[in-house]
């Protein structure tokens, strides 16, 4: 299946990664570690290429967590706005990363998700994270990174064909 619930809705942390290319197994090394380290119920909010799509939900389905339910998934395809040129954007960053920015207009009925790159790892659990939503109001939208500290080493200033925000750019 695409789509797998979990058995409960209390204390569930929402994860979102996009992967596409050759990212499907970098993004299981990802998602294994945010399940090693948390107690919690997970769901995760997984965008992917269709070849991506079989060789992530082969490897979740043989996993006992999902089985038992304490983790859950659905895989949505890479899609862009309508009127907009999809071959552009997907081209703007690594392979489809640029879905990112089209998440709220996908999951209209999520309130709350942790966004991650295909190549972090979880060291601690990924409850630690989620707590900071704690903090957060109703005027609260998103949370951001800076790119990088270094001018030499940045990529939005060295390769971006896109408007950022301050010398460096951030991520959302």
């Amino acid at each position: 299946p695409l789509f797998r619930s979990v058995t409960s809705k209390t204390n569930l942390i929402r994860l979102s990664v996009v992967a596409c290319g050759d990212r499907g197994k970098e993004t299981l090394v990802l998602l294994k570690t945010s399940a090693m380290f948390s107690k919690s119920h997970l769901f995760y909010h997984l965008f992917a290429e269709d070849d991506v799509k079989v060789e992530l939900t082969n490897e979740l389905e043989s996993w006992p967590e999902v089985k038992s339910g304490r983790i859950g998934y659905k895989i949505y395809p890479i899609t862009f706005p309508e009127g907009l040129n999809a071959d552009e954007w997907k081209k703007i960053f690594k392979p489809c990363a640029t879905q990112r920015l089209f998440l709220p207009s996908v999951l209209h009925d999520v309130d709350s998700l942790i966004y991650l790159d295909t190549d972090i790892l979880f060291l601690s659990p990924v409850e630690k994270l989620w707590s900071h939503f704690a903090r957060f109001n109703s005027t609260h939208a998103a949370a951001l990174a800076p790119e990088g500290e270094d001018l030499a080493t940045g990529w939005y200033n060295r390769f971006a064909r896109h408007p950022y925000w301050g010398p460096l750019g951030v991520n959302p």
